[in-house]
This record gives structure tokens, C-alpha cells and sequence, in this order.
């Protein structure tokens, strides 16, 4: 098996620790939330079998990573500006990009922002939407209420970290397990079944302990947990304390167009929604998507539930 290797590059001002593999036209991975690198440790290895040069960074706040003390240094124009970044230090004028989860959010962006870099982008979970007509947390206060939800929750800086280093690996088990397709999901905000909003956001999950599913193992769990207990859980809380912000900086790019070759994957049992709407939703930004995958049977965690798969349709996507 191809081997993967780790280094620490320089760029926009932090270090950032990357996982790489193999040589040729370079696909950057972009990573989600709670994840770091690892999360694409298939990919990675698939990819440069492949022909191409793969590299997943622990973004910034995550891992063996900067993280950054404040809240303002993880606008979307940071996150942005990272990966920009680190396709110079490869070297490299472009790159494919494939995001998952919030790196799904960077992806969008990114390709907006700079599609002379960013040249052909797979996105996986999280599909983009037109704009928007108001902030982002304005809109998830007036649709749940006195209901918890998450991104809400998360925006009060010390509470949900908190509730998540309190037990680290107890907190990882609930999130790969409860996001993951051992649950039947049929749309993801039933407010009849959400808790107030006064709770805390893993009182209520289960932990599985190992039995997770035969999708990770539980060295996976602990490369996972010992992320972070290296970085905690501030930087990666830091990303949603800016999506009001992020909202008012993309304001410049309403209306544009994503042109460039793009395939989108998600499970049927994916925590975000995806359904017909959705999907007109996504064209009518992306002119663009050549390709929508809907996997039977997987979770929010798409790439680590279903490597197979979704190496065969990156491979397929970037050579095709």
C-alpha cells in the first residue's frame, strides 16, 4: 500500500500539519467537523494509486495545527486563504478540491472565490444553496425556537467545549456513532422530537462504546480522540461562531455562478437533508455538478462509511 507521509508547511500566517501521498495532478481534502487529516485516510491512499498527489491538512484549530486564539482569525476568507496557500507551497498553480461536512462549506466558497486555483471540486455531504435573505443564526432562531439546536448552541464561546473535553473519547464515540448510517433518517430537524434549548448536546446521545459500526475500528477512534486532546475543541467551535460573518463577507459573491466540472455524494442516511428540493437548490448555483451520488445505507461520516465508493467515484471523477 502506498505509503503516507506527514509534514508541517508554513502559509497565511499558521502551520499547518499535513497527511500526503503519492505524486501528479494535486487533490486537496478538505476535512469536516469533529474530524481532522485522518478522515481521509482512504482517500488518500486510493488517490495516489490513482496517479495524483493527495493532501489532507489538519486545518487550522485542528490537531497538530495552529489554532488560533480568537474567534475572528476562522472567517471563511481564512479557511479559504489556507488552502490557497497550501497549493503554492505544492508547488502547484491549481488544484482539485473535495471537501466533506464543513470542509464542503470551504469548498463551495473556495470555488467561488478563486476558480482560476480551484479548477474541479467534489463536495460530499453538504450541498450549497442560493444565498440566503438573512444571517444565518437570525434564521435557525426564528425555526427552533425554545428547541435545541447545535449551531445555535455552539455559538456561546466555553460552553460546548466545555461539555465536549470533559470526556474526549466518550465525546468522539457519540459523534461518529449517532451522524453514522446505523440510524434511519428520513429529514433532519423534527422539532417534535428536539429537546429544549436549555440542554446540553450529548446528554441525550448514546455512546456505543466500540461497537460503532465496521466502518472504524477503535485505533481509529483513538487517532481521533488524541487530535483532540492536542488542539481541543475551541478552533473547530471558532469556524461556527463565524457563519454570520462568513455570510455578510460572501455577500460580494451572491449570484455567481459555480462553473467549474463538480460531483456531489451523500448517504441516505446523511444528519443533513437532501431531497428534491435540495438538489434544484444546488443547480441552480452549480451549473456545473456533472454528477449527484446518493449512497444507500451511509451516514454523515460519507467517505470513512463508504471508502469504497467513494474512492471509485473520485477516481472515476478526476480521470474521467
Amino acid at each position: 500500500m502506498t505509503e503516507i507521509t506527514h509534514r508541517t508547511i508554513t502559509t497565511n500566517g499558521v502551520d499547518l500539519f499535513i497527511a500526503e501521498a503519492g505524486e501528479g495532478p494535486l487533490v486537496v481534502l478538505s476535512h469536516g467537523w469533529p474530524e481532522c487529516w485522518y478522515s481521509w485516510r482512504h482517500q488518500l491512499t486510493a488517490l495516489a494509486e490513482a496517479g495524483f498527489h493527495a493532501v489532507a491538512p489538519d486545518q487550522r484549530g485542528y490537531g497538530r495545527s495552529t489554532c488560533p486564539p480568537e474567534i475572528d482569525d476562522y472567517t471563511i476568507m481564512h479557511l479559504v486563504g489556507d488552502l490557497v496557500g497550501l497549493v503554492e507551497e505544492m508547488g502547484e498553480t491549481e488544484a482539485t478540491l473535495v471537501g466533506h461536512d464543513w470542509g464542503s462549506i470551504i469548498t463551495w466558497a473556495a470555488a467561488q472565490l478563486r476558480p482560476d486555483v480551484f479548477t474541479k471540486i467534489a463536495v460530499l455531504s453538504v450541498p450549497t444553496l442560493p444565498r440566503r435573505p438573512m444571517r444565518p443564526m437570525d434564521m435557525y432562531r426564528q425555526l427552533f425556537g425554545d428547541r435545541f439546536f447545535y449551531q445555535l448552541y455552539f455559538q456561546t464561546p466555553g460552553v460546548a467545549e466545555h461539555e465536549f473535553q470533559n470526556d474526549i473519547p466518550s465525546t468522539i464515540r457519540k459523534m461518529l456513532y449517532g451522524a453514522s448510517g446505523v440510524n434511519e433518517r428520513t429529514q433532519m430537524f423534527d422539532l417534535t422530537d428536539s429537546p429544549p434549548a436549555t440542554n446540553f448536546m450529548l446528554q441525550s446521545m448514546a455512546d456505543p462504546g466500540d461497537d460503532i459500526g465496521d466502518w472504524v475500528t477503535p485505533a481509529d477512534v483513538d487517532y481521533f480522540v488524541e487530535s483532540f486532546e492536542l488542539s481541543g475543541f475551541r478552533g473547530g467551535l471558532n469556524w461556527y461562531r463565524n457563519l454570520d460573518r462568513n455570510w455578510e463577507l460572501m455577500g460580494a459573491m451572491a449570484g455567481r455562478k459555480i462553473e467549474q466540472p463538480t460531483m456531489f455524494i451523500t448517504g441516505d442516511r446523511d444528519v443533513v437533508p437532501w431531497n428534491d428540493d435540495f438538489e434544484a437548490g444546488m443547480r441552480s448555483v452549480v451549473p456545473g455538478v456533472e454528477q449527484i451520488h446518493v449512497l444507500p445505507g451511509i451516514g454523515h461520516w460519507t467517505q470513512q462509511e463508504a471508502a469504497d465508493d467513494v474512492n471509485r467515484l473520485l477516481v472515476s471523477f478526476l480521470t474521467g
